[in-house]
């Protein structure tokens, strides 16, 4: 299916006036200034660590979840399987980083969702069950491109001192930092493609408008949390 010119437009409108606002509301937070300003704690390091191998845990849940329930749709049951594929490997990267900061692996069996994760969790796998197609696409497009930026923000800043942390230590925002990339393109090929009555279009605009809040929620409860 060719991208029509007008709804190419329309993903370019989400990603300047909605996404890209909200990424640099993130970047912006509190948790994000103290890393560019070498002062972020390794407790709040190891508290992204921890949250965010719980979200990677619960979305591969999801996409197994999800691959059963459409077992007699070939190609839904293979779009869950791919999905789930994709990050397959992201729990175990993520608890990666935070044993190198010092956690054990008791720490990642005894964790317990914080509020803002736990949201923003439960967002994200609101959109894989009860969205419909455009929305669900929404979902990665803004969780992805916000992850992308973010995660550039980790590598660019944690390799420099007074952090100090070698491309070993940094495997999950590295790579991250491309996957996404990927990611979104695919993405915002797919809403220019489906979301074409004014209904879909708001519900998208939605989507990333909330989810834009839900992430920086995130981060402010970590910074909270494990202060």
């Amino acid at each position: 299916m060719m991208m029509k010119a007008g709804y190419a437009e329309f993903v370019d409108e989400i990603v300047n006036d909605i996404i890209e606002p909200g990424v640099d509301d993130l970047l912006d937070s509190r948790y994000f200034r103290d890393l560019r300003a070498g002062k972020l704690t390794v407790r709040r390091l190891q508290g992204f660590a921890i949250q965010h191998y719980l979200h990677n845990v619960v979305v591969l849940k999801a996409f197994a979840l999800g691959a059963i329930q459409h077992a007699a749709t070939t190609a839904t049951f293979l779009n869950y399987i791919n999905a789930m594929n994709e990050e397959l490997t992201h729990p175990e990267i993520c608890k990666g980083f935070g044993l190198s900061l010092g956690l054990t692996e008791q720490d990642f069996e005894d964790a317990i969702p914080v509020f803002g994760p736990l949201a923003h969790t439960a967002a994200v796998i609101h959109g894989v069950y009860l969205a419909n197609v455009p929305e669900v696409l929404a979902n990665g497009l803004s969780n992805e491109t916000m992850v992308q930026k973010y995660c550039t923000e980790f590598n660019d800043y944690l390799q420099k001192e007074p952090y100090g942390y070698d491309e070993d230590v940094r495997e999950f925002f590295i790579v991250h930092m491309g996957a996404d990339m990927e990611h979104t393109a695919r993405s915002a090929k797919a809403i220019a493609e489906l979301a074409t009555t004014n209904l879909d279009q708001e519900k998208v605009r939605n989507v990333c408008r909330n989810m834009a809040r839900f992430k920086l929620q995130k981060f402010e409860s970590i910074y909270d949390e494990y202060a």
